[in-house]
């Protein structure tokens, strides 16, 4: 899908902008969490 084919998407649904954005934003904070979760601490 071509740039121009995502913006009139989004241009032609509204909601979907706010959903995407909510995903990704999930998305990267389930990332660190799981890249903090195998982390070694203590000595």
């Amino acid at each position: 899908m071509s740039d121009t084919n995502v913006s009139t998407y989004i241009a032609e649904h509204p909601k979907m902008a706010g959903v995407l954005f909510t995903m990704l934003l999930l998305l990267s904070q389930a990332g660190s969490a799981a890249a903090s979760a195998g982390a070694i601490r203590g000595p």
